[in-house]
């Protein structure tokens, strides 16, 4: 394996380690409430603190074009963690799903010697040798949400968890429908897409736990129109249904438009990535939406703070490792009327 130059203002060695953390965000455009807490900032930092203000740091972030509801919060939620330090200069590329336009965008933060950068890509492959060319120029790069297919490639990588999501939805819906006959659909995002695969299998993985399996699947493609023309093609197929999982709250809302015009009601639904539209709903328990398994979209926020820490040589607070470990992988939980009101702050319009 061969060794890469270590960022300009790092101590030696990567670490092996592997933090889980328990994060709650959700997805859109609209961030909902301009105000919501995604940290402290170093403006009310104790002394002596990670928060503390520091060396200034440079950061370059790159991400796809917002024309997805959770895509747009994760711009939006690294600018506003970036806005709370004094000591960070966030400079954001324009979002975009053009990959050689990306990697240009890279090689222009590589050329102008940023300190490091935070970088969700359009396609993790196709990324990867950018990254590379960034880290061995010394410029540590946070890898966000989609892997590239080189390690070497990036000094943390933030991730989701889609297995996870999956898990967490059919345990619910165990706990919910028992080990007795059900019905139980699935609506799907892009069947072609590693994600989705990873969630319907954590889902199947989850319901085999209590004896139940998937009855009906159909697939969608993270929008409103397509989760409203899956939804309807599964209810005309499906004259009877117990409980949906659906794998996306953005296109939940065409799921939720098409139930309502089929006037079905006979089932209960679980969501995906956690949208303040269907926390609202399930807040008001005023339809069939009774819970959602959230998909943060913090991951780009906590990739720059995590930044900072790298360039800084400061490590997690609350670890006993003195360097930011090499992966971080945020929980999934599902959101009840139990404890919406744990997440709905940070939620965001679907």
């Amino acid at each position: 394996m061969t060794s890469l130059p270590y960022p300009k203002k790092l101590g030696t060695g990567l670490v092996a380690g592997v933090a889980v953390l328990s994060l709650a965000a959700c997805t859109s455009n609209d961030t909902g409430d301009s105000e919501e807490d995604l940290g402290s900032g170093s403006s009310q930092a104790e002394a002596g603190s990670n928060d503390e203000a520091g060396e200034e740091v440079v950061i370059g972030f790159s991400a796809p074009a917002a024309d997805h509801g959770w895509m747009g919060s994760i711009t939006e939620s690294a600018r506003k963690v970036a806005d709370q330090y004094d000591d960070v200069e966030l400079r954001v590329a324009e979002g975009t799903n053009d990959v050689n336009l990306q990697i240009s965008q890279v090689e222009t933060f590589i050329n102008e010697g940023v300190d490091a950068i935070v970088l969700l890509p359009f396609d993790g492959a196709a990324m990867t040798p950018v990254a590379l060319k960034a880290m061995e120029a010394g410029i540590p790069v946070i890898n966000v949400d989609r892997e590239f297919d080189d390690p070497n490639a990036a000094r943390v990588t933030v991730l989701g968890d889609n297995y996870g999501m999956g898990v967490s939805a059919g345990q619910y819906i165990c706990e919910q429908v028992g080990e007795g006959d059900a019905v139980i659909a699935e609506i799907a995002g892009i069947d072609s897409l590693p994600l989705t695969q990873d969630r319907s299998q954590g889902f199947k993985d989850a319901l085999a736990e209590c004896g139940q399996k998937v009855d009906n699947r159909v697939a969608a493609n993270f929008t409103v129109e397509g989760g409203e023309a899956a939804a309807s093609n599964l209810l005309q197929a499906a004259p009877e249904i117990d409980a949906i999982w659906n794998h996306d709250d953005d296109q939940g809302v065409g799921v939720l438009a098409a139930i309502e015009n089929a006037g079905r009601d006979e089932f209960f639904m679980v969501g995906g990535a956690g949208s303040s539209n269907a926390m609202q709903s399930i807040k008001a328990g005023d339809g069939v939406l009774q819970a959602t398994v959230v998909y943060p979209s913090t991951q780009a926020a906590d990739g720059v703070k995590l930044a900072r820490l790298l360039v800084q040589q400061k490590a997690l607070g609350d670890l006993v490792e003195v360097e930011v470990p090499r992966m971080v992988q945020l929980y999934a939980p599902v959101v009840t009327a139990d404890n919406v009101d744990q997440f709905i702050d940070t939620a965001f319009q679907s």
